[in-house]
């Protein structure tokens, strides 16, 4: 029962059962984490030098803060996208490509998620741009969102997951530093291409779960209404003019600057002075264009916000360090046991986190010496590292895995960020990628 009773649980818990219950995510996550601090013994405010709720929540707001100003920037330049009507230009030269096809369609959108991890590492700054414009032609074919929903997020986290490249090599440095920098007492010593050499399990496990999404749940046709989405105009006319150069040139200074810089808000913010100095978006339009950024991608913004605040407020309550202490006991030196465990714990931990990134870290501590004391090898170690920290992002509803696809694809109003993206998301991807890590790390 005290288990139960864990920060950690209640607030994970807790957030789901509202979302679930369509309470705003928001709202939700600022409840459950003020539940969560309460339950971890915090006090509201600091009276003095002590830790509180509040004071964790403001800390907590610095470590998404670059996350946060990236989606109103890009959400401004995607608004200022649309209103030189290349948007408009560039869904209807698809549409020409896909020629009715939804499996073309999807097939695109799934190589351009791919590339947006690992080959042109510009994360989802594409979605807002290139995806509103589709709605109308996906509503044509009656394509259940739901099955693009999980194909973008698909492409956002298996990529990065098992290819060395862009943002998984990213991923893979910090897997690699967590274990060694822990294992330093027993003499692991792992490398990137060692986790390269098992991570490809997870990438396959994800990869069925995909198939199933596309070709059993979400094959039927769904209907959607047609809703004329605001900024986008109507035109048969494809010749590019002078402000579409701009943009285009714009699009290629946001790959370069974030391929070089590895900041999003550098590249967005980079990508809109082209537009504006060379005059794409008219000096007059330019507050208007920064209010629709905000309106597309400022809750988004608010919402990773305030992920870091919760993030740090389970951290200051102790309750991750004591979820693990607790669970050792339940294992008994069993590896079926304890690989359930681990994985359970790493998805209650980053469903409230919402990084995949930012849980290698806080779990690392304590996974790396149990794995070892439990008797797993190193690459079964990564496997479940790996996949305790991927585990909750495709499904919890402050990621950029599922906030993401929902900026895209909620654009006419129609597109339910928990039950189209979050729920999607997590049966499709998270039940697989824990069978996978609890199988490989008894045969690895």
């Amino acid at each position: 029962m005290e288990n139960l009773l864990n920060p950690v649980i209640v607030a994970v818990l807790l957030l789901c059962v509202l979302c679930l219950l369509k309470v705003n995510v928001l709202l939700s996550m600022l409840v459950s984490l003020f539940v969560a601090g309460l339950i971890g013994g915090l006090p509201l405010i600091s009276t003095g030098d002590e830790v509180s709720i509040m004071s964790s929540v403001i800390a907590g707001f610095s470590g998404n803060a670059e996350t946060a100003l990236a989606y109103v920037l890009l959400g401004t330049f995607a608004s200022a996208m649309a209103y030189t009507g290349i948007t408009e230009i560039l869904s209807k030269k698809i549409a020409r490509v896909v020629g009715g096809n939804k499996w073309i369609l999807i097939g695109i959108l799934l190589v351009i998620a791919c590339a947006s991890q690992n080959i042109i590492p510009i994360h989802i700054a594409y979605i807002p741009i290139l995806v509103p414009p589709l709605l109308a032609m996906m509503n044509k074919m009656k394509l259940d969102r739901r099955g693009v929903a999980c194909t973008i997020a698909f492409g956002h986290k298996a990529p990065y997951i098992a290819v060395p490249m862009g943002f998984g090599l990213i991923f893979m440095g910090i897997i690699r530093d967590n274990i060694n920098d822990n294992a330093k007492d027993f003499g692991w010593k792992v490398t990137v291409g060692d986790i390269t050499a098992v991570n490809w399990i997870l990438a396959v496990a994800m990869f069925i779960g995909l198939l199933i999404a596309l070709f059993v749940t979400y094959r039927k046709p769904r209907e959607y209404k047609d809703i004329q989405l605001e900024g986008v105009t109507e035109t048969e006319d494809l010749t590019l003019k002078y402000q579409h150069w701009v943009t285009l040139a714009a699009i290629v200074v946001v790959v370069v600057l974030q391929i070089k810089f590895g900041s999003l808000p550098i590249a967005a913010l980079g990508g809109l002075l082209v537009m504006f100095i060379f005059q794409a978006v008219k000096p007059k339009d330019i507050d208007e264009q920064l209010q629709g950024g905000i309106k597309l991608m400022g809750f988004i913004a608010f919402v990773m916000l305030v992920a870091g605040g919760f993030a740090t407020v389970l951290k200051n309550t102790g309750a991750v360090n004591e979820l693990v202490t607790s669970a050792i006991s339940l294992m008994g030196g069993n590896k079926w046991i304890a690989a359930t465990i681990i994985t359970l714990i790493g998805l209650l931990v980053t469903m409230g986190i919402g990084t995949s990134f930012g849980t290698v870290p806080v779990l690392a501590v304590l996974y790396v010496p149990l794995c070892h004391q439990v008797g797993f090898s190193p690459a079964a170690t990564i496997v479940l590292m790996s996949a305790a920290a991927a585990l909750g992002d495709a499904g919890s509803p402050a990621s950029d895995t599922t906030l993401g696809p929902t900026s895209g694809l909620n654009a006419d109003g129609q597109h339910d960020h928990i039950w189209d993206t979050c729920v999607p998301t997590f049966l499709h991807f998270n039940i697989p990628l824990m069978i996978a890590a609890i199988v490989a790390a008894q045969i690895l």
